[in-house]
């Protein structure tokens, strides 16, 4: 008997999953439910390509939502990326409940825009968890987890890069699971008795404060590059977008104005921090740097 899941999906992050499941011969995909104002064309071609109804609804947990995937029969609920919450109707409706794949360290790291917090705190791991959902929001028991290492050369683009293929491995690894039946999990209490939430970034928040140390500096910057909004400061009255900044290990500590350039490369411009100084190597500006320049400081 085919393991029958419905799956509320969207975007990247569940691409490399949907072809995982699509061949296996012992799952079988009855509908995908894209969020209601996805732009995502390509779960849409899945759908279309495999025969697979194709749902979208302004409110999954409303009765008429609810009264037409019931007719699935689906053993178990997935969700990738899918942006609104369900409700303990719609979690339980499902034989085996609805499971849901974060990319973060669950129960730390709940939330939203996790892999930017996670380099901002200067972390030297990530983590993918897949959980059952429950009535809170990523506070669901703990079905499998994977720790991935952060090192200095990674970023915001290649933490993204490995997290679309860890959470399709990690996913469909969890998924095979419920072939046998209902699957055990962890309680997240287990590991810690609250854990924490990170906020959703918005715009605005991309601003650089240079009265923070070279590290914090590094952290932001890298934590926001391409593909995200890039870090935003200001200098000469002109707006500069930096995409990446150079940590200079074991630079002189010493006090001096925060926000000033004290040199100027071939390659870049230095830039005095609260403790230190770092070079940025990797950005936008319409107009011309000087040595004694000032940015904007908070």
């Amino acid at each position: 008997m085919k393991l029958n899941i419905g799956y509320f999906a969207d975007g990247p992050w569940s691409h490399k999953t949907f072809d995982k499941l699509i061949h296996d011969s012992d799952i079988k995909i009855s509908f995908i439910c894209v969020k209601f104002d996805t732009k995502d064309e390509t779960l849409k071609n899945y759908a279309k390509r495999y025969s697979i109804d194709y749902l979208k609804h302004r409110n999954i947990n409303s009765d008429k939502f609810v009264a037409t995937i019931e007719k699935y029969n689906c053993d178990l609920f997935v969700s990738m990326s899918f942006d609104q919450i369900f409700k303990t109707k719609i979690i339980k409706l499902a034989k085996y409940n609805t499971i849901n794949c974060h990319a973060g360290k669950l129960p730390f790291y709940r939330g939203r825009s996790i892999l930017n917090w996670a380099l901002i705190n200067d972390e030297k791991e990530f983590g993918i968890t897949v959980h059952y959902v429950d009535d809170g929001i990523d506070t669901g028991d703990i079905i499998l987890q994977k720790i991935y290492q952060i090192s200095d050369q990674d970023n915001y683009k290649t933490l993204l890069e490995r997290a679309y293929v860890g959470c399709a491995n990690i996913l469909y690894d969890a998924i095979l699971m419920f072939k046998d039946g209902p699957v055990k999990a962890k309680k997240q209490n287990e590991i810690h008795p609250t854990g924490f939430y990170c906020s959703k970034r918005n715009i605005g928040d991309n601003t650089l404060n240079w009265n923070q140390t070279s590290r914090e500096i590094f952290n932001f910057v890298r934590a926001i590059c391409s593909p995200g909004p890039l870090a935003r400061t200001f200098i000469n009255k002109k707006a500069m977008k930096i995409n990446k900044v150079e940590h200079i290990k074991n630079a002189p500590i010493y006090k001096c104005i925060v926000g000033a350039i004290i040199n100027i490369k071939p390659d870049g411009f230095i830039v005095k921090t609260q403790d230190s100084f770092i070079k940025v190597t990797e950005y936008t500006y319409d107009g011309k740097l000087k040595i004694g320049d000032r940015f904007e400081v908070k």
